[in-house]
Formats: C-alpha cells, structure tokens, sequence
C-alpha cells in the first residue's frame, strides 16, 4: 500500500466517522463498539 492510498483511506475514514457524529450523534460507532466488543469475549471463550 503506498503512502498516497493509505492518507486516501485514513481521510474517507475520518469524514464518515465525522459524518456519523454530526449526522447520527455518534449511534452506528455505538452500535459497532459494542458488537466489537461482543466478539472479542465470543473468541476470547474460545481460546
């Protein structure tokens, strides 16, 4: 990956955060947190 592609990627994720924020007060990174959150305990079991 080449400089040029990662600061593309790391700039589209930052506005669609900041988007969600200003536009959903922040409820779809709640909701993803959590599920992440939920997961890592699932595969944590597992181990």
């Amino acid at each position: 990956m080449t400089d040029r592609i990662a600061l593309w990627l790391g700039a589209i994720l930052i506005v669609l955060i900041l988007a969600d924020i200003f536009l959903n007060q922040g409820q779809a990174l709640l909701f993803l947190g959590r599920r992440i959150a939920d997961l890592v305990q699932y595969v944590a079991f597992w181990r």
